[in-house]
């Protein structure tokens, strides 16, 4: 694209993550000219999707995340008149914090994959403490061979550069130093891999099952089969993202699968959750007396407000309380409270807790046995439908376009424009800006939740079948009270999320501490670390741990517009991921600004029909706008959505 853009806008969007690109395209599909910008090169924000070499350059990237550039307000003084003055944005992302990687895997060289080496080890570049705050950790041992190459990322805007470096003999000796302002690297030495190997065990046991032995190499061979979600969530197939979809004909650019089974965490061991009537009363889990006591409590839950006088004395009560007076079972309590509500035992209300279980039961059967829906490739695929269903109603996109500043009247206190890196001025009546682009300033009074998050790369399912490639959903009760439950969404390869014989697993709580200490514990209770199944024969039971990241993402969903000092009133702020296990306060968000902008105008109105369609006069017949040749998804109601009821397919046309 070329470096001038038009200077006249209607709005003008900054940041591309979900809420941003449906509001764009809701702003387009209205008829308003837009401009959608992001300073990064790709796009989603904190809502994107990597490969795994595009993930180690986001990592590197968040290394060298600092505040290099100088430029001062006088700079841009002859762009703006007497009576307006700017307001700064920030020059960084602030957004993720506390970044380890550990790798588990084997270093050993297969194949002769010369360029599988080249993403070993990133460089050890310093950053602003303020960006990133990793833990103390230590240096481990690589034998890695000296060598770098270019690996370009999943999304065609970025191509990521990584050097190597391998430790020296003084690097080995810095081994109990911590790590500084920059992401900790750690690395399973050979040596640690068989401390704990027993010294009289012989090293070929017959006795063991066969594992396929991913190795590092391997993965970064393979690395673009990975799509690794920043932010792990799903669709709930009757939610406002689903109905959206389908209303604004986005879904044509989309791909989904049904999440296939629920699992739940007790008495240390994993168990299938029965969702259906016919789960129910096929379940191995259950008493007879317990399936019929959790039918009766379901059907109840379906219409609970038809009969208040079963739970008004209960209503401001835990939901966990309220169970015990249904007389259910622990077991039942447990299923109830963490695989079908999914809601905290600590604070939730019983209201709350029958509105989640109803919402639970009412997605169940519209396209699978359970109510989720996960689209192939990931989430970061979401934002980039809507950003095209914009693009295709005449939206302008820029990525890697860093604005600098807005312009605002000194008397209106109303934002006027801004002003791009090129020292472009672009005027637009309304702005919508990520709330990371906002300044320290702006947001001096806001207070942040954080999400600890955490992506590992396994072996095995955590729960192993006859079938190998299954989406499952599980939620691992907090030990302590306080505590936060932690979701942990697990995708197969059919996905299209990881290569072959591997499952990409994510895991999400609201943060209490760093990531890793929020979810290592959990990590360890269903997974063993790559070196220590090899040597241990409980850790055979469990799925083989190759690579894990954890992070800390903010959390901006809670701040209201009032919270940010001297915004703009023409300036609309969308907040970045939250920790929930659907999109509804994002499409919720969008909605709501839309209509404080737009207030006559329909939220993302549907396309109009293409034979409707025509131009100067000319009685030809276009195709409908934005669809080619590719197969995409349809998620329609009635009779054309009957095809993707039948569990474990997703839709196709």
């Amino acid at each position: 694209m070329a470096d001038r853009l038009p200077t006249e806008f209607d709005v003008v969007i900054i940041g591309t993550g979900l809420p941003e690109s449906i509001l764009a395209a809701a702003c387009s599909r209205s008829g308003q000219r837009v401009l959608h910008i992001d300073s990064r090169s790709y796009y989603g924000g904190n809502w994107a999707s990597f490969s795994f070499p595009g993930l180690l350059s986001w990592l590197e990237e968040l290394q060298q995340n600092s505040d290099t550039e100088e430029e001062t307000i006088a700079a841009w003084q002859n762009l703006m008149e007497d009576t307006e003055e700017a307001i700064s944005l920030q020059k960084k992302d602030e957004t993720i914090q506390h970044a380890e990687v550990f790798c588990y895997a084997s270093q050993d060289r297969v194949d002769s994959v010369l360029e599988t080496d080249a993403l070993q080890k990133y460089p050890s570049s310093e950053t602003s403490s303020t960006s990133i705050k990793p833990l103390d950790s230590t240096k481990e041992k690589d034998s890695a061979p000296v060598t770098s190459c270019k690996m370009p990322d999943k999304h065609t805007q970025k191509s990521g550069e990584i050097s190597l470096e391998v430790p020296d003999e003084e690097e080995l000796m810095e081994k109990e130093k911590p790590c500084g302002d920059k992401i900790c690297i750690h690395r399973v030495s050979e040596e640690e891999k068989n401390k704990n190997k027993p010294a009289d065990e012989p090293e070929d046991n017959a006795d063991k099952p066969k594992r396929n032995k991913i190795t590092y190499p391997q993965m970064v061979k393979e690395g673009r089969k990975f799509n690794i979600d920043l932010v792990s969530k799903l669709l709930y197939s009757q939610g406002s993202l689903i109905d959206l979809l389908i209303k604004s004909n986005v879904s044509r650019y989309a791909e989904f699968k049904n999440v296939t089974r629920i699992l739940a965490f007790r008495e240390g061991k994993v168990e299938q959750v029965p969702c259906s009537r016919a789960d129910v009363f096929n379940s191995k889990e259950l008493t007879m007396v317990e399936k019929r006591m959790l039918m009766k409590f379901l059907t109840f839950c379906l219409d609970y407000e038809q009969h208040p006088d079963e739970y008004q004395d209960f209503k401001q009560c835990l939901f966990s309380e309220y169970l015990k007076t249904k007389k259910l079972t622990p077991n039942l309590q447990h299923f109830i409270l963490h695989s079908i509500a999914m809601i905290s035992e600590s604070s939730c209300t019983t209201f709350d807790g029958l509105k989640a279980t109803k919402n639970f039961l009412q997605c169940l059967g519209r396209y699978g046995n359970t109510p989720f829906l996960f689209p192939l490739y990931g989430q970061g695929e979401i934002p980039q439908c809507f950003c095209r269903m914009c693009a295709v109603f005449g939206g302008i996109y820029c990525l890697r376009h860093k604005i600098k500043c807005l312009v605002v009247d000194k008397g209106s206190r109303r934002c006027k424009a801004i002003i791009d890196h090129f020292g472009q001025r672009i005027n637009a009546e309304y702005f919508i800006v990520e709330d990371s682009y906002l300044s320290r300033e702006i947001c001096s009074n806001v207070q942040y939740k954080q999400i600890s998050r955490a992506v590992l790369i396994t072996d095995q399912s955590i729960l192993q079948t006859d079938s190998d490639q299954q989406i499952s959903i599980l939620v691992v009760p907090p030990e302590e009270p306080g505590a936060c439950s932690v979701r942990v969404t697990e995708l197969c390869s059919s996905t299209m999320t990881c290569m072959k014989d591997t499952y990409l697993v994510h895991l999400t709580c609201s943060s209490l501490k760093t990531a890793r200490e929020d979810l290592e514990p959990v990590v360890k209770k269903l997974f063993s670390p790559f070196a220590e199944a090899e040597a241990d024969e409980e850790g055979l039971k469990k799925p083989r741990l190759l690579w894990a990241l954890y992070f800390n993402m903010r959390d901006s969903s809670g701040v209201s517009r009032s919270a940010y000092h001297g915004l703009p009133s023409n300036v609309y702020v969308c907040s970045g991921p939250d920790c929930g296990l659907g999109n509804e306060h994002a499409v919720k968000q969008a909605e709501t600004l839309f209509h404080e902008i737009f207030p006559s105008e329909e939220f993302c109105s549907p396309p109009p029909n293409p034979e409707d369609i025509i131009f100067d006069g000319d009685d030809k017949q276009l195709d409908a706008p934005g669809t080619d040749n590719t197969e995409m998804a349809k998620l329609e109601d009635g009779e054309e959505s009957k095809n993707l009821e039948n569990a474990g397919q997703h839709p196709q046309t």
